[in-house]
């Protein structure tokens, strides 16, 4: 049995190793890192990212498996708050991609039988 901190420290562990699996498949589809783990007390960004003229801010999350729902679906109404929040106080710090068009995208990544997934969900909710 783990400790508390043993498994906290493995969930951090396993939620950077999702981050960097959904940025070089961003990376891969053409999309540039602008800032990863943006926070403030609003709360924090995972992927901050350019897709051609768009700001794009992207939520990870990583499930072992989809017995209970997929990732995407545990973005609920308070997580978009806490997003949409963080994101005007981003906006508010860097002028310039305020400049550009914004959008919200979810990558919800699973594992299972070793087999890793990856659904990226395009402008996952709006402003």
């Amino acid at each position: 049995m783990f400790s508390k901190t043993r498994q906290n420290d493995n969930h951090a562990v396993i939620g950077k190793q999702a981050e960097t699996s959904a940025c070089k498949y961003l990376q891969a589809q053409g999309l540039t890192l602008v800032e990863r783990n943006y926070l403030c007390k609003r709360g924090e960004i995972d992927l901050i990212m350019r897709d051609k003229h768009s700001t794009v801010f992207v939520e990870v999350r990583y499930r072992r498996n989809d017995r209970f729902g997929n990732g995407a679906e545990s973005v609920d109404w308070r997580k978009q708050a806490k997003l949409l929040a963080t994101a005007e106080h981003y906006l508010q710090q860097h002028p310039k991609a305020a400049q550009n068009a914004c959008r919200f995208d979810v990558v919800a990544i699973t594992t299972e039988n070793g087999q890793q997934t990856i659904d990226w969900i395009v402008d996952a909710f709006q402003a």
